[in-house]
C-alpha cells in the first residue's frame, strides 16, 4: 500500500538521492526496498499533476446560484434496506410503478426490478421485509434494459434484442410485441396526453429512435402496432424524455447521441403520423440546443442521462459521459417553436448544428460573415446562460460506465451512480456533494437509481432506490 512515506522514498529513489533515501529508509523504518516504481505505481509528480488537473476543472464550474431556497434540504434518504430477490445476479433497471397485478386487484405502486437472468421482479413497498411478490421470467427473450408503466396496467419493456413487449398485469400475459430494432434497446420513454394517444419512444444501438402511437382506451384491444415515426441517427441514441413547450404546448420528444454535446427536439403531434403518410414516417429535428457552446473540442462529453425537474419542466438535469468523473449540469430547456426558433432554424432537418435564425430574423447567403459571426456568438451566449450548474460529481466512471441520476422529490438535489459503489447526492446550488450513501460493494458498478416518494406503512416517503453488479437491490430510506 502507497503510503506518504513509501511515495518520499521512491521520489527519492528516482531521482538518484542515495544518501537521503539511506538515511530516510533507516529513519522512518522502512525496508530497504521500500519505493521501488512499477508501471502504474502512484508517485508525487503524479499526485501534483492530478490536483492542477482537478483545480483547472474547478475554473469552468458553474456553480453558486442565488436561489437559497432551494439548497439541499434534511433529512434525506440515507438508511439502506436490502431487497432480497429471487436469485444473485446484477440488476439493470429499476423504477416504481403503478399496476394492478392480477384480475380484480386495485392499482398500487410497486418497485420494479429487472435483472440480467432475464426476470423483472415486482416488490411490494412493506416497511418490514420489502416481498417480492412477483418475478416474472417469461417477458422477454433476453435481459430486460428498460420498462415503463401505463394506463395503471400495461408495462412495456425492451430487451437486449431488439424485441418490445406489452405486459397486461391484470391478465399476467404478454399481449403484443414487436421487433423493429436490430440491437440493445437501451430505453422506453412514454407520454399519455390529454387527448388519450399514448406516445411510445424507443432507442437502439441500431442508431434508431422509433415512434409509437397507442391508443389504450380499450384495454381488452390494446396492440402495439408498427412505429409511426423514425429518426435515424449517426450515433447511437443515449437519452429519450417527453416534455411539453409551455409556450404553445407542443409535444417535444429530447433525444442525446454519443459523441455529440447537444439535446436534439424533435416535435411530434397526430398530424404528421395520419393514415394519409406511409409509415414510419422520417421525424424532422427541430432544434438544437448545445450543452458546451464554448467548447472547441470535437466532443467534450455525451449527455448520457437526463431527467426533468419535479418542481418546474423547463429544467432538466444532465448526467455527461466525461472520465475520469461524472459532470451533472442542470439546464433551461430553450425549446424551439413555430416559425422562429428560440435558438435555432426549424424549417430545415438536419443532424448538424441549427443556424440562429432567432437572433437575426433569418440570416441567408447574402448576410455577412462578421454579422454570422456576431449571431453565432450570441446564439453561444444564450446557451451557456441556459446552463444553471455545471459541476464535478467526483462519481468515477470510464468510458464503458452507463451514467444515470435521479432528481429528489422536492428538486433540491439529485443523486448520481458511480462506479465505486457510492451514490452521490448533489446539492444544486452548491454543486457540492451533500450526503454519500454507502452500502453497496466498495468497487462495484452502480447501474441504476430511482428516487421518489413511495407509499411504505401507510405513510408517503422520500427514498432512493439503487441495484447494481454487486446483485443488491437496496432501498434507502430516511431515518425515523
Amino acid at each position: 500500500m502507497d503510503t506518504p512515506a513509501v511515495l518520499v522514498a521512491r521520489f527519492l529513489r528516482t531521482n538518484d538521492y542515495t544518501e537521503t533515501l539511506t538515511a530516510f529508509l533507516q529513519e522512518a523504518g522502512l525496508p530497504i526496498d521500500a519505493g521501488n516504481t512499477e508501471p502504474g505505481s502512484l508517485t508525487i509528480e503524479r499526485i501534483v499533476e492530478e490536483k492542477q488537473n482537478y483545480d483547472l476543472s474547478l475554473k469552468f464550474e458553474k456553480v453558486g446560484l442565488e436561489d437559497k431556497a432551494k439548497e439541499w434540504t434534511n433529512p434525506a434518504p440515507s438508511v439502506p434496506s436490502i431487497i432480497k430477490l429471487p436469485t444473485s445476479t446484477n440488476l439493470l433497471s429499476i423504477s416504481i410503478g403503478v399496476l394492478s397485478i392480477g384480475t380484480g386487484a386495485a392499482p398500487q405502486p410497486f418497485i420494479l426490478a429487472s435483472t440480467a437472468d432475464r426476470r423483472l421482479n415486482v416488490v411490494r413497498p412493506d416497511p418490514r421485509t420489502f416481498n417480492v411478490v412477483h418475478s416474472f421470467t417469461e417477458l422477454q427473450d433476453s435481459p430486460i434494459l428498460s420498462f415503463t408503466a401505463l394506463a395503471e396496467r400495461f408495462l412495456v419493456c425492451t430487451s437486449m434484442s431488439g424485441k418490445v413487449v406489452v405486459f397486461d398485469s391484470k391478465k399476467q400475459e404478454v399481449i403484443s410485441q414487436r421487433k423493429d430494432h436490430t440491437k440493445y434497446v437501451v430505453q422506453v420513454a412514454s407520454y399519455e396526453d390529454e387527448a388519450g394517444a399514448t406516445w411510445l419512444a424507443t432507442a437502439g444501438w441500431d442508431g434508431k429512435v422509433l415512434v409509437y402511437v397507442a391508443d389504450i382506451s380499450d384495454p381488452e384491444t390494446l396492440q402495439l402496432g408498427e412505429p409511426a415515426g423514425r429518426i435515424q441517427l449517426p450515433s447511437n441514441p443515449e437519452a429519450l424524455l417527453f416534455v411539453r413547450n409551455p409556450e404553445d404546448n407542443a409535444l417535444n420528444l429530447l433525444v442525446t447521441r454519443r459523441d455529440s454535446s447537444s439535446l436534439f427536439y424533435y416535435k411530434v403531434n397526430q398530424d404528421m403520423f395520419d393514415s394519409s403518410h406511409a409509415r414510419p414516417v422520417a421525424v424532422p429535428l427541430s432544434g438544437e440546443q448545445n450543452l458546451a457552446p464554448y467548447s472547441n473540442a470535437w466532443v467534450a462529453f455525451t449527455p448520457a442521462a437526463i431527467a426533468l425537474s419535479p418542481t418546474d419542466s423547463n429544467w432538466i438535469a444532465v448526467a455527461t459521459s466525461s472520465v475520469p468523473h461524472m459532470k451533472l449540469l442542470v439546464v433551461r430547456l430553450l425549446f424551439p417553436s413555430s416559425g422562429r426558433s428560440t435558438f435555432g432554424d426549424v424549417s430545415e432537418p438536419s443532424s448538424t448544428r441549427v443556424s440562429p435564425t432567432s437572433l437575426s430574423g433569418g440570416i441567408d447567403a447574402s448576410t455577412p460573415a462578421a454579422r454570422q459571426g456576431r449571431l453565432a456568438l450570441a446564439l453561444q451566449d444564450r446557451e451557456a446562460a441556459a446552463i444553471r450548474l455545471h459541476c464535478n460529481t467526483m462519481a468515477p466512471q470510464t468510458q464503458y460506465s452507463s451514467p444515470a441520476l435521479a432528481w429528489r422529490p422536492d428538486g433540491t438535489g439529485v443523486f448520481v451512480n458511480s462506479d465505486d459503489g457510492v451514490i452521490r447526492g448533489i446539492d444544486i446550488i452548491t454543486g457540492k456533494v451533500a450526503v454519500a450513501l454507502v452500502h453497496h460493494t466498495t468497487g462495484s458498478k452502480i447501474r441504476c437509481i430511482w428516487a421518489g416518494t413511495l407509499p411504505v406503512g401507510g405513510k408517503t416517503e422520500e427514498c432512493v432506490l439503487s441495484g447494481g453488479f454487486d446483485q443488491q437491490l437496496i432501498v434507502w430510506r430516511i431515518k425515523q
